[in-house]
């Protein structure tokens, strides 16, 4: 298998080992949709240049046309009122001709107490930019809502589609990074499996200076770490990381202990 070929394959794969965010029940007043997972050969050409969400969207579709129960309608759908944008819709399909409207979310989120007053609220992106209680509200009170709306209206009217007879969904997979002081955390609302790893800064490191580092491409952050890779020293990984921090960026990173085992890890550039 050629080596671009190869990698698109492994995040393929790593994307279907998600975790949904949470299952069996309604978060937001949203349900999960559930697609069948099998693993099969990706055969797909993704262009590379694609930003990560485009890029699961386009996994997320891959997914979808293995099942013959599903029928994509249309994609990542702009939807304007006088040429100004309202918004998008990821994914309208049919399951066994019901009609869908989908939106597709993976994210990465990192758990600080400090952040907020309750579980949701704690997740915060990386460069503490971002949170989960945002995307959840924008995607409740914004983009499903979309829908309804009557530019949409019209959208749907061409496609012989009413937004009254469809359903709506959302397919929301995350990675979740818990303190490094912390590891042992429980989670109450959403589910404990999305946790992938654990967060720490410079500071910690002291603590892990026996170990080796690896720093994947933003793309392979969808992978499952192996030991195969160019490991880093912690003088190395410490150099290789410094601008990124400097410029408030946090990497995840891959670790891997004295005793062989490899865990995945943000270095964030905060306290």
């Amino acid at each position: 298998m050629h080596q671009k070929t190869k990698n698109i394959q492994k995040r393929y794969e790593g994307f279907l080992q998600t975790p949904a965010l949470w299952k069996d029940h309604t978060l937001f007043e949203m349900s999960q949709f559930e697609i069948p997972t099998k693993l099969v050969k990706l055969a797909i050409v993704i262009d590379e240049k694609l930003r990560l969400g485009r890029y699961i969207e386009r996994f997320v579709s891959f997914q979808l046309s293995q099942s013959p129960e599903f029928k994509i309608i249309s994609e990542n759908v702009q939807i304007q009122k006088e040429k100004i944008t309202l918004g998008e819709l990821d994914c309208l399909l049919t399951q066994h001709g019901q009609p869908i409207h989908l939106e597709i979310c993976y994210k990465f989120y990192l758990y600080d107490e400090r952040a907020g007053n309750n579980e949701i609220a704690h997740f915060i992106g990386p460069n503490r930019k971002d949170s989960l209680f945002e995307k959840l509200t924008k995607l409740q009170q914004k983009q499903l809502p979309l829908l309804y709306s009557e530019s949409c209206t019209r959208y749907l009217k061409s496609l012989a589609l009413t937004s009254k007879e469809m359903k709506q969904y959302v397919c929301f997979k995350a990675q979740l990074f818990v303190p490094f002081s912390n590891k042992n955390l429980r989670l109450k609302e959403i589910n404990q499996d999305c946790i992938a790893g654990f967060y720490a800064n410079v500071k910690d490191l002291e603590q892990l200076s026996k170990s080796k580092f690896f720093i994947p491409v933003k793309k392979d952050w969808l992978l499952s770490p192996n030991k195969n890779v160019n490991w880093q020293s912690i003088d190395q990984f410490i150099s290789a990381t410094k601008e990124s921090l400097a410029n408030q960026f946090s990497p995840l990173c891959w670790l891997k202990k004295p005793n062989g085992e490899i865990e995945k890890f943000f270095l964030v550039w905060w306290d």
